[in-house]
């Protein structure tokens, strides 16, 4: 991962093994323009291939954390009128998996994924940090499904994930009204992990338990992260025997669990193996 690469959207940089993407449109409120659809999945997708981070971490510039998508976005793809009525709406079926498929990347990266909310998480900002593997935010963070204000119905992953992460009835309260959820109210509810008084102690905050993700094994943090999505997608019966399949192959005392028995008895910090970087280009 390059850290002097240019984004239009965000910004990225990797130090001790924690990629750190900030979203970077803070007069725009970091709403989700065109940029930001192209860039943001191609930025997971090549940390997760090049295996180069252990933990990536994800922020904003300015008041608000992201206002939800840019309504731009909206008219660019619907600017060609001559399509017959049932190939245009199979057009924008196929849009819209696209853009659920740029958060999806979020869960199929092989590394935790924390997110750090300042200020308001509106509509599709909503479906992002619904797929993240944790959520940290400042007093004044809320939370609104905004989408119903719109005419519309959220759907890029918030209807989906948000019932296996906070009780249905409050999802459903919550999309209805599109009300704000302040943060105490989300750390209750279970959204948030914590609650911080502003960004700058929420980033120290959040980086830190990054940094503790990053010290260990991340073959067997993958595998945390793997078993507790599918155990949350399936019955207990499949998600043990999953794990039974997972341990057989994955489980290698002799690395990375006797690396942490030596390291401690050596007083230093273990040194694990990276995971394996995934080329898509080729097959063998």
């Amino acid at each position: 991962m390059n850290n002097n690469e240019k984004f239009n959207s965000l910004t990225v940089e990797v130090n001790a093994k924690i990629a750190h993407i900030k979203l970077n449109r803070p007069d725009e409120f970091n709403s989700m323009n065109t940029d930001f659809w192209d860039e943001f999945p191609k930025v997971i997708q090549q940390i997760n291939d090049q295996a180069a981070a252990r933990v990536i971490v994800i922020s904003s510039t300015g008041k608000h954390f992201c206002a939800g998508m840019d309504l731009a976005v909206f008219t660019q793809s619907n600017n060609d009128k001559n399509i017959e009525l049932g190939r245009k709406h199979e057009q924008l079926r196929r849009l819209v998996l696209r853009l659920q498929e740029c958060f999806n990347v979020l869960e199929s990266a092989r590394m935790p994924v924390l997110m750090a909310v300042q200020g308001g998480c509106i509509g599709g900002a909503v479906d992002m940090v619904s797929a993240a593997d944790c959520r940290y935010c400042t007093s004044d963070a809320f939370f609104s499904i905004e989408e119903t204000k719109l005419g519309m119905t959220a759907d890029l992953g918030t209807l989906q994930r948000l019932p296996k992460l906070i009780s249905m009835g409050l999802v459903k309260e919550l999309a209805y009204t599109g009300r704000r959820m302040p943060a105490n109210e989300a750390k209750d509810a279970g959204l948030v992990n914590q609650v911080f008084e502003d960004q700058q102690s929420m980033l120290t905050g959040v980086m830190a338990i990054a940094a503790e993700i990053a010290a260990r094994s991340p073959l067997a943090v993958a595998g945390c992260k793997e078993m507790i999505n599918y155990g949350r997608d399936h019955s207990v019966a499949d998600s043990l025997n999953y794990m039974a399949a997972w341990q057989s192959g994955m489980f290698q005392p002799q690395n990375d669990m006797m690396e942490t028995f030596t390291a401690k008895a050596q007083k230093r910090a273990p040194e694990f193996q990276e995971l394996t970087p995934i080329d898509n280009s080729k097959i063998f």
